[in-house]
């Protein structure tokens, strides 16, 4: 799933650790999530999308991979 959370980060002047303080989460999850690694939990997802003041979709974008679930 690709995000734009880098971005909202930048726009918001949050380095990874401001971010994941916020959210209750590590360092190291802020950057899997960033790099596509690892999808976020639902609440964590609606945590972000709070936090950022956007819609969970303006902030996830959905794809699914060709060849999978085939």
């Amino acid at each position: 799933m690709k995000n734009r959370i880098k971005i909202l980060r930048a726009e918001h002047d949050l380095t990874q650790a401001d971010l994941a303080e916020k959210l209750e989460v590590s360092r190291q999850t802020i950057n899997a999530i960033e790099k596509g690694k690892f999808d976020p939990s639902l609440p964590l997802a609606f945590k972000m999308a709070s936090l950022f003041q956007k819609k969970i979709e303006e902030i996830f974008h959905f794809y699914e991979e060709k060849g999978k679930n085939q």
